[in-house]
């Protein structure tokens, strides 16, 4: 079965009462609409994702440089947001079924989505649900008399997203009721005998105002892990050094099997570490002849790769360079820069520091170079 994700952030946010809505917020570097991406592309089924924006976030939006995503235009509420998304889509060959989702639950689960995908193969619509376990009461007047709906409560649900439709059905159910607003797609359904409800999850809880932020920021810190790496490298004449991933211009370089960049061989090895993958040498062994004079990038990248289909994120680093030639300070802005774009992060969240030995052994004569990284990395579940 072929799948697409509709994403839904069109809204305007006046609940969470900041200047930044909240599909743009971060947590470890990342958008809500950026984990709600990552982790749907980790899912085989879903085929292509679209993404509901509100015109006034255009700018922001085309900030995040989203890749191979279909950007959609919203309306003015939900409803219209949605049927804007599945009127591109009924133009378009290849995907039969839909998940429609809320960027504000940008927690649920890999596991779920799976679920949610198996059941669309005898139901026409799936919806994760949980179910109402406080006491529930009714303000019937401005007294203080209220109905307790006490065994009633059995029947009473909270609905999550996504929920998984059948393309052409979900498209006509919106045309036909375009005029009745309703605040998710299930409720356009009279007939339920056909949709299946299935166990949602608790963690999957929508972010409505700032307290929910803070829940899901807290949720993430509770996944972060943090790794250490370290590396050094004799510094000889006539060889290229590159530091961070940049061609610096020195009278001395490194040796060494690859290119010899201690920054991106520390980065790396703490990553590994911190997702407890082994170490560098275990993954690009110097016996082997393919990484001989391999560029650092192109090692760091495979790494990163490989974490992210792990579901795992760099939270951030802190980088300690340690040298007496060449000087950190006139070089730190440019390799913080670079960086960022190979680890896809907030330049904010990457600290340099360069540190010399004050002359003292073979990095204070100029002989050799080392760096030490300490790297946390979230996971998104």
């Amino acid at each position: 079965m072929s799948f697409c994700l509709i994403i839904l952030a069109g809204g305007n946010s006046h609940r969470f009462r900041s200047k930044v809505g909240k599909p743009y917020q971060k947590i470890a570097g990342k958008s809500l609409i950026e984990i709600n991406i990552d982790k749907a592309r980790k899912i085989r089924p879903i085929k292509r994702i679209v993404l509901v924006y509100n015109k006034k976030d255009t700018k922001k939006i085309k900030s995040l440089k989203l890749k191979n995503i279909k950007l959609v235009l919203g309306g003015k509420n939900r409803q219209q947001s949605t049927f804007n998304a599945l009127k591109y889509l009924i133009k378009n060959k290849g995907i039969t079924k839909v998940l429609i989702h809320d960027v504000a639950r940008p927690n649920f689960s890999v596991n779920l989505i799976y679920t949610i995908i198996s059941k669309m193969k005898s139901f026409k619509a799936v919806v994760p649900k949980i179910n109402i376990n406080d006491a529930v009461k009714q303000k019937i007047d401005s007294s203080l008399s209220e109905y307790i709906l006490g065994k009633n409560r059995d029947n009473l649900f909270l609905t999550q997203t996504p929920q998984a439709f059948k393309l052409n059905e979900i498209y006509h159910l919106h045309k036909a009721n375009s005029a009745k607003y309703k605040d998710d797609d299930i409720s356009l359904y009279m007939d339920l005998n056909k949709v299946k409800f299935i166990e949602g999850e608790k963690n999957n809880f929508k972010i409505t105002d700032w307290s929910d932020f803070e829940n899901l920021r807290n949720v993430f810190k509770s996944k972060q892990n943090v790794g250490i790496g370290f590396d050094v490298h004799r510094l000889a004449p006539n060889r290229k050094l590159y530091l961070a991933g940049l061609k610096i211009k020195s009278k001395l370089g490194t040796l060494g099997h690859s290119d010899g960049d201690p920054v991106l061989h520390a980065i790396t090895d703490a990553i590994l570490g911190a997702c407890q993958m082994g170490d560098i040498g275990q993954m690009f062994s110097d016996k082997n002849k393919k990484f001989k004079n391999i560029r650092s990038t192109i090692l760091l990248k495979t790494v990163l790769n490989q974490i992210k289909f792990k579901g795992y994120f760099v939270n951030n680093i802190d980088i300690n360079i340690i040298t007496q030639t060449p000087k950190i300070k006139n070089l730190k802005n440019k390799m913080i820069e670079n960086i960022a774009k190979l680890l896809e992060i907030s330049k904010d969240k990457i600290n340099i520091k360069g540190k010399t030995t004050e002359k003292l052994g073979v990095i204070g004569k100029e002989k050799a170079i080392a760096c030490e990284v300490i790297a946390s990395v979230v996971k998104y579940d």
